[in-house]
């Protein structure tokens, strides 16, 4: 190959980037796009933990890295904005690395147009949300497009967070005799916002759980429990994040549906809009894995805290048995007892979402 020449996609057609795209991004979409495009082209060590940030030694120091974008629609929602997702989203990210968050950076792609009173809130929001968790915003971006291009506001946030204990917590230290432990109620931020698109009205308003998590991993860290892995249940709900950790962990994850708190108003908004409270997304919760023996413990903590007060145990971690199962399996066993297998969506239930 000449030096200059450029490696053929690795995608067939029927699964190019365009494609995929065009589909919103999400579920096992999403998952193609990066395992099969991204990785290959980027391959490295810290790349290939397929965790929320990079855990990076420098200097006698561990430090935790990630970055995300935000074009949540519409820019602000029950329970938060734009600006408290951007926030509290990168750093639930570096938390989940099991790091206190330390300094974040920020770049604004602003449409032609954009009321200042809109920034204005949004950055007042961020601001707020950095007090709340004790981070600063130290560098940042700017850029204007024009009207028609950036439907308003786009932010992108990155993360510097400090780990300051030996754990190594990631998907690849989950292991038979693991613990699931969901830290809350799920899928009220996707509802919180498809509420407000679709005009629903509900006895009561739906709000977004958007929050940082931090205080609960720290917690949880101080009080020495031996997390194995930590995620948050972002894009593509509990049930993508369950099964991208079973696969890169080669283990079984059994759930039971039962165990797993979802609000009426969120359940009911569901089954209006056919969707699966466990694909739909949340900015303030996360599943943690630790060994059966810190269960009690683990959950006393997450409990005493207002962001932990319904954290459950909804799982265990069982090895594969059988040589032909897939590398990761994820299976729930249903309200009438019946069990079924987990996978991830072939798209997204709601784009734009964070």
């Amino acid at each position: 190959m000449a030096p200059d020449a450029v490696p053929a996609c690795p995608l067939p057609l029927a699964d190019s980037p365009h494609v995929l795209l065009a589909h919103g991004g999400g579920g096992s979409l999403m998952h193609q796009l990066l395992e099969r495009l991204f990785v290959p082209a980027f391959r490295n060590p810290l790349l290939e933990t397929r965790h929320d940030g990079a855990v990076i030694e420098y200097a006698g120091l561990r430090l935790a890295f990630t970055t995300d974008a935000y074009v949540v629609q519409p820019l602000f929602f029950p329970g938060g904005d734009i600006g408290t997702l951007a926030i509290n989203g990168t750093v639930n990210d570096l938390a989940m690395c099991g790091a206190r968050p330390v300094h974040l950076s920020a770049a604004f792609i602003l449409e032609e147009g954009l009321p200042m009173d809109t920034l204005w809130r949004v950055v007042q929001s961020m601001r707020q949300a950095a007090e709340v968790v004790g981070v600063q915003l130290v560098t940042g971006d700017t850029k204007v497009v024009e009207r028609g291009k950036g439907d308003g506001l786009f932010i992108t946030t990155t993360g510097l967070g400090v780990i300051e204990h030996r754990l190594v917590i990631a998907p690849a230290r989950v292991q038979p005799g693991d613990a699931v432990l969901l830290s809350g109620d799920i899928g009220r931020h996707g509802m919180a916002i498809m509420a407000v698109r679709e005009g629903l009205a509900f006895e009561s308003t739906i709000e977004s759980d958007c929050a940082a998590v931090s205080p609960l991993v720290l917690a949880l860290l101080n009080a020495g429990i031996e997390i194995h892995c930590l995620r948050d249940l972002t894009r593509g709900g509990l049930a993508s994040a369950l099964v991208e950790i079973a696969t890169v962990a080669r283990v079984h994850i059994t759930t039971d549906a039962n165990a797993i708190p979802v609000c009426e108003e969120v359940r009911g908004a569901c089954e209006l809009l056919g969707l699966e409270p466990l694909y739909v997304a949340n900015e303030g919760r996360f599943v943690s894995f630790v060994p059966a023996t810190e269960v009690e413990r683990a959950l006393a903590i997450l409990r005493a805290h207002p962001l932990g007060i319904d954290a459950c145990h909804i799982g265990s971690v069982v090895a594969l048995q059988d040589g032909h199962l897939p590398s990761g399996l994820v299976t729930m066993r249903s309200p009438i007892g019946v069990s079924r297998v987990v996978d991830m969506l072939s798209g997204e239930q709601l784009p734009r979402i964070c």
